[in-house]
């Protein structure tokens, strides 16, 4: 583990319908999409940013991932500063690798693995300089990470050892349990709690920030998508909304104000 902790700094959705997936987070989220230029013969990439900094890509599922049953979804990279090693603590800690290091030309090395419970991301070895990190709150950008799991305190422990993350006050939810915050470098960033039965598998949901909830869930709905959960207040005074594209990724929506 290196001195400073970690957090996810790159999302990318797989989806059934590129076109339709760009069209949509363009007219809820006001991402700015560029398609980026890989290597000849590679799939299509676009590249969605808010501002003048990307947030993450969109690409097409892979057949090969559509015929083994994986749904359009989400997905998170880690930095690495040497892939090769933390593959190897992750599985060393129990984690599962999907698929083993490869290269993207131009871009760095990477990794689909899976946390002890199931729960997919993957690692970047970027051959670029590092970004700086963007305030909290910034439009367009994720602004938490919330991981349903099938033993939050052991799914804990494993992110803890791997990426250096510190416990947040746990919440009282009920009859749905502790809902475990966790911090990178001091500030909070994420949540964790045993998934609800709705949930299949556990997975990560990321919320991205917009300036006002409700006009936000309108454009999620007036452009064909739905929204599952929500608006609702969550502890800190924030506004957050579960949704699924048109395609059917899942993800939420976070804000400052209703």
């Amino acid at each position: 583990m290196t001195n400073s902790a970690k957090s996810f700094f790159w999302y990318e959705l797989m989806t059934t319908d590129l076109d339709a997936a760009e069209a949509f987070y363009s007219a809820v989220l006001g991402w700015r999409t560029e398609p980026f230029d890989k290597a000849p013969g590679s799939p299509r990439y676009i590249v969605v940013n808010a501002g003048d900094r990307g947030v993450g890509g969109l690409m097409e599922l892979p057949d090969e991932a559509a015929k083994m049953g994986v749904p359009t979804a989400w997905m998170g990279y880690f930095p690495t500063k040497d892939i090769d090693a933390s593959v190897d603590a992750l599985k060393t800690a129990g984690g599962t690798v999907h698929r083993p290091v490869d290269d993207i030309p131009g871009v760095g090395r990477f990794a689909v693995v899976a946390d002890p419970q199931g729960a997919a991301f993957m690692f970047l070895e970027p051959n670029g300089p590092d970004q700086p990190p963007v305030p909290r709150g910034t439009p367009g950008h994720v602004g938490w990470h919330e991981l349903y799991t099938s033993d939050w305190q052991q799914a804990f422990d494993f992110y803890s050892g791997q990426f250096g993350w510190a416990k947040g006050d746990p919440f009282d939810m009920g009859p749905m349990g502790i809902y475990q915050p966790f911090a990178v470098n001091g500030g909070l960033v994420g949540g964790i709690m045993n998934k609800p039965e709705q949930v299949p598998v556990p997975v990560w949901l990321f919320y991205f920030n917009v300036t006002a909830i409700d006009a936000a869930a309108k454009r999620v709905t007036d452009n064909g998508g739905k929204v599952v959960m929500g608006p609702m207040e969550v502890p800190n005074g924030q506004w957050i909304v579960q949704c699924t594209d048109p395609q059917g990724a899942y993800f939420a929506l976070i804000s400052e104000k209703r």
